[in-house]
């Protein structure tokens, strides 16, 4: 569990940095180093083979290549008009939603409604912080999150690792090149915000990578989960200590139900052990 939450507070902490490169690098320019960065640490670590495979497993990784440059481009766009803890909440509803649709329990509907009460006090409670648009691209980004963990599955089964990851990610940082450069302009010659940048990469995608994929080898996945779910909160006290983001009462409220919602959803009961028949 300690790896979960070290992964989560390293991702967290990526965005924060992120979020202080904005005025100079946009976030576009931020979206391409982080995922240029990011690729080149995956692909040293993962090593990817793809001579050979056939194009039904190569369009799975060209499929996520868009989704991640969707998703970092929206959530950037996200935390550059809203405070980091009310973006990763409302992004938080994807992967929420998957766990909803894949589940046949009746108890689930429960959660959706207190996700959904969480988000209410987030969009009224979060006083000037709030930005209309702001919430609107987190929410693209939780689709994103939805589609990402969906095209996940089957590449974690065709791909070893961050083999699948890894080429993905290349594609998604060659997709954003154009804009990204365009964006960063003359910041791309400061070496002091390229390493910045070289940073959010690796805190947000090569370390936590690493750190979660240890701790699924040591924790039941429903465990993972649950921890998982407390992101949302970690996010809102990295962008606290980190980016003197201050939330009022309502929108910790908020956070605090989607928390709640995410883990109560991603909560598996053990079965009752069956008792020994009669010998």
């Amino acid at each position: 569990m300690l790896l979960l939450i070290a992964a989560a507070t390293s991702v967290q902490a990526g965005a924060s940095v992120a979020k202080s490169l904005f005025p100079e690098l946009g976030p576009p320019g931020v979206v391409f180093l982080r995922l240029l960065f990011g690729a080149i640490a995956l692909w040293a670590i993962a090593r990817p083979e793809l001579r050979g495979r056939p194009w039904h497993e190569l369009r799975l990784v060209v499929a996520l290549g868009v989704v991640l440059v969707s998703m970092n481009v929206t959530f950037y766009e996200a935390i550059d008009r809203l405070p980091l803890g009310i973006a990763v909440t409302v992004e938080f509803l994807g992967p929420l939603s998957v766990a909803v649709l894949g589940s046949r329990r009746r108890l689930d509907f429960a959660w959706v409604a207190l996700a959904g009460g969480g988000v209410a006090l987030l969009a009224e409670g979060g006083g000037k912080g709030v930005h209309a648009l702001g919430l609107m691209f987190a929410a693209v980004a939780g689709l994103c999150w939805a589609l990402y963990i969906l095209l996940s599955v089957p590449i974690g089964r065709l791909y070893p690792g961050a083999s699948g990851l890894a080429p993905a990610m290349v594609l998604g940082a060659v997709l954003i090149a154009p804009w990204g450069i365009v964006s960063a302009g003359s910041g791309l010659r400061d070496p002091q915000l390229v390493g910045a940048a070289a940073g959010v990469g690796l805190l947000s995608s090569a370390l936590p990578w690493s750190l979660e994929l240890e701790a699924l080898r040591r924790l039941p996945t429903h465990v993972f989960g649950v921890v998982l779910s407390l992101e949302p909160a970690i996010a809102a006290l990295a962008g606290f200590v980190l980016l003197h983001e201050h939330l009022r009462l309502r929108p910790w409220l908020g956070i605090g139900l989607v928390v709640l919602a995410s883990a109560g959803a991603a909560f598996e009961p053990r079965a009752k052990p069956e008792a020994p028949p009669d010998v």
